[in-house]
């Protein structure tokens, strides 16, 4: 038997992706400030991966 898709089973990689990490801050109890700051320095190293590609 097939289980139906649920929205997020049909969103984008991008939206699974974002949902999966809010789980993993709110269930560890990150501080959102540090999440935040986390965020920042994971966004500037992907942006240094992909700069070559531009």
């Amino acid at each position: 038997m097939t289980m139906p898709a649920t929205g997020l089973d049909s969103a984008p990689d991008e939206i699974k992706l974002a949902v999966d990490l809010i789980y993993l801050l709110e269930s560890n109890n990150v501080d959102p400030q540090t999440a935040l700051e986390a965020i920042k320095i994971v966004q500037s190293d992907l942006q240094a991966k992909l700069a070559p590609e531009a």
